[in-house]
């Protein structure tokens, strides 16, 4: 049986309990627009008035190019050149179309920041049991404990025609990642002359109803499983993360325990949260950075701001190619953006202001997600001061053989220390992702840490 029809036929996640404090899904005449006015997943099906975003027609086909026997994929767009490039010079001819983010990167580093810029295809094409999941989504999924729960929600994508900020939000978090995967990936942080720092980690990663032994009773508030273990460097080596995540993280916190191999102990680790560090990432991301952004939104005032037309990375094969060494990526102060593809597409615009009396290191947070995968695209971070500190931004491609949408590489650019991490390097592993990888609650429980994590 495929993950996708298990998913279906486990049912659909409800959280009766709180459901006292729900807000309304959409009604079915406007939900009757999924499909025919707006794609399966609630973007707009046509094209922009100019023509420079196209209308969407379904999406990348599974056969779209050429898979080697790891299963690294070909460059569907090899063939295309950059319409124009934007650079220090010119980039004020086009900053209605580039965040604040990207207009910083240039000011910051005129002398090597550039931003090409392609034919935009709307490649996010999701399997037919995810857009119906995401149909029955609209009209039952709500809100719930202020915001910081869904009830009834089934699949991913609980709100495609999402009606304020922290929908939006919701989307991008439990947006479908494909159930089920393994990866080995490397995480560099350079330092500010470029010189590379290298960790390279095996990733595990389950959505609730993959797992093999799933509850909904048992399993009722969870969203996902994910371990992470370093491979590399060999003083780093055999340390794993386990995180149970819940959806509600106020009624229930997320879940997490590290394993140190020197100690051999398993310790809770409820630093694994919101500006928590990240594993072995310098201090150049808190746990909520990674993947763009996880976990609860109880800390924020969410902002929806409506939808506009930037330039953000997508297609990014080039970056994702085995033709390329970790050293021909990695540069001074940011990748080597001569290898990144841009294009025109629409986002949803949200902003994210620190509540009254809580605490993080981002006092505001700028999103920019993309309408048709619901991936967080580019982020802006600030800090106590207003000041711009952080620029995230994903490399996104679409892993046509699974119908997945995902990043091919994450980055993170730190504007005052001058270096920036980047996540999710894949070009001299010897895999890509595995979509195969089935796992059991067993496998994510902390006993299992310690078999994983043995050097």
């Amino acid at each position: 049986m495929s993950p996708i029809r298990s998913w279906l036929r486990a049912g659909a996640f409800s959280l009766t309990a709180l459901s006292a404090a729900a807000l309304a899904a959409v009604p079915a005449d406007e939900a009757a627009q999924l499909g025919g006015k707006l794609t399966p997943m609630g973007a707009e099906k046509a094209g922009n008035a100019d023509g420079s975003i196209p209308a969407w027609t379904g999406g990348l086909a599974r056969d779209a190019a050429p898979v080697d026997a790891k299963g690294f994929l070909s460059d569907p767009f090899a063939s295309e050149k950059p319409l124009f490039t934007i650079t220090k010079d010119n980039y004020t001819q086009y900053q209605d179309k580039l965040t604040p983010g990207q207009v910083e990167m240039f000011k910051r580093y005129g002398g090597t920041y550039v931003m090409p810029v392609y034919p935009s295809h709307r490649s996010a094409a999701l399997p037919d049991a995810v857009y119906a999941a995401a149909k029955r989504n609209a009209t039952h999924t709500s809100l719930v404990t202020g915001g910081n729960g869904l009830a009834d929600f089934d699949t991913a994508v609980p709100f495609p025609i999402p009606k304020n900020g922290l929908e939006v939000i919701w989307n991008h978090i439990t947006r479908y990642r494909g159930g089920s995967f393994s990866r080995q990936i490397v995480q560099a942080t350079p330092q500010a002359d470029g010189t590379p720092s290298l960790v390279t980690f095996e990733d595990h990663f389950t959505f609730r109803t993959n797992l093999k032994d799933y509850s909904a009773d048992e399993n009722k508030n969870l969203l996902f499983c994910f371990t992470q273990q370093v491979v590399q460097p060999a003083r780093l080596s055999g340390n794993v993360l386990l995180v149970r995540e819940p959806i509600d993280q106020v009624a229930e916190p997320r879940q997490a325990w590290m394993y140190n191999a020197g100690q051999r102990r398993v310790r809770r680790a409820p630093q694994v949260a919101y500006d928590g560090p990240g594993q072995a990432t310098d201090g150049l991301r808190t746990s909520d950075n990674y993947d763009l952004y996880n976990g609860a939104p109880d800390r924020y005032d969410w902002k929806l701001i409506g939808k506009k037309e930037i330039y953000i990375p997508y297609n990014s094969y080039r970056l994702a190619s085995t033709k390329l060494k970790y050293s021909d990526i990695l540069q001074a102060g940011h990748i080597n953006q001569n290898l990144a593809r841009y294009e025109l597409h629409r986002v949803w615009e949200v902003e994210a202001t620190l509540k009254p009396g809580q605490r993080h290191i981002y006092a505001k947070r700028h999103f920019f997600i993309d309408e048709d995968s619901w991936q967080a695209a580019e982020i802006d971070h600030y800090d106590g001061r207003g000041l711009l500190w952080r620029v995230a931004e994903a490399h996104a491609m679409q892993f046509y053989d699974h119908q997945v949408p995902l990043y091919a590489m994450e980055t993170l650019y730190d504007l005052q220390s001058g270096r920036y991490l980047a996540l999710g390097l894949t070009n001299e592993e010897k895999r890509f992702y595995n979509f195969g990888y089935q796992a059991s609650n067993a496998d994510y429980l902390p006993a299992a840490l310690r078999n994983m994590g043995v050097r």
